[in-house]
C-alpha cells in the first residue's frame, strides 16, 4: 500500500512538540516540491518582504525555518548573517542544504532556545504561529534572545489571530515592545488550489523595548 504523502490538514491537526517531529522528518524530502512549489506558498516571500521594508537586518534568527523558504527569500534582500532554529532535525538539513544559514539550532521553541539573551537583531517567523504549531505563549522566549530594539515579524494565521490567543498576547506584553503593527498579507499565490488558497496570515512588525 502506498503511504499518504503528508499535507497541510496533517500540519493543523497537530497537537505536541513529537507529532510535529514525527510529520516533518516524514515530509523534508519532500516539502518543497509537493506543497510550497505546487500550492504556490508565497508566505515566505512576504514575510521576509516586510522585514526588510520596515528596516529588518542582521544579525537575525529565523523561527520555524523548515527547508530554508523564508531564509532563502531573506538572502535574496541582502539580509544576513541568518540563523535557522526548527524543531526537525530533518527539515534543518534540507535548509542548510541551500547554503543560506550560518548556523543550524534544533529546538522546540516551546520549551526554550540554547540561546545567549541579546543575541539578535531581528527575528523572523513564517508559517509558525499558527494552530496546531507555536502558539503565543513563545513570544516570551524570543524577546528573550533579541536585543534591544531588535525588529520581529512574525506571520500568524488570521483565522487564529484572535481565537489562538496573539491579540491577547500583545495586548499583555504591553511596554515590552513598541510599534506593532499588523500587515495582511496572502499564504498562497495565484496557482493555489484546495480549501486554503485564499487564507490570509498577518505579519506581525514590532520591535523590543
Amino acid at each position: 500500500m502506498t503511504r499518504k504523502s503528508p499535507d497541510l490538514a496533517d500540519a493543523y491537526g497537530l497537537k505536541t512538540s513529537e507529532d510535529s517531529r514525527k510529520l516533518y522528518a516524514g515530509w523534508a524530502d519532500s516539502y518543497d516540491s509537493d506543497f510550497a512549489d505546487r500550492q504556490d506558498y508565497i508566505l515566505p516571500q512576504e514575510t521576509a518582504r516586510a522585514f526588510v521594508e520596515a528596516g529588518g537586518h542582521g544579525p537575525l534568527l529565523d523561527v520555524g525555518a523548515g527547508t530554508g523558504l523564508c531564509g532563502v527569500a531573506l538572502a535574496g534582500h541582502g539580509a544576513h548573517p541568518i540563523d535557522a532554529t526548527d524543531i526537525s532535525g530533518e527539515m534543518l538539513g534540507r535548509a542548510m542544504l541551500k547554503d543560506i544559514y550560518r548556523d543550524a539550532i534544533e529546538a522546540d521553541l516551546t520549551q526554550g532556545l540554547p540561546v545567549p539573551e541579546g543575541s539578535y537583531a531581528g527575528i523572523i517567523s513564517s508559517g509558525t504561529f499558527t494552530t496546531g504549531h507555536v502558539g503565543p505563549d513563545a513570544i516570551t522566549e524570543l524577546l528573550r534572545v533579541a536585543r534591544p530594539q531588535a525588529l520581529f515579524a512574525l506571520s500568524i494565521n488570521a483565522k487564529h489571530y484572535e481565537s489562538a490567543g496573539f491579540q491577547a498576547k500583545f495586548n499583555a506584553l504591553g511596554s515590552d515592545i513598541t510599534d506593532l503593527t499588523l500587515k495582511d498579507v496572502p499564504i498562497y499565490g495565484p496557482k493555489a488550489s484546495g480549501a486554503h488558497r485564499d487564507d490570509r496570515a498577518y505579519v506581525a512588525l514590532f520591535r523590543k523595548a
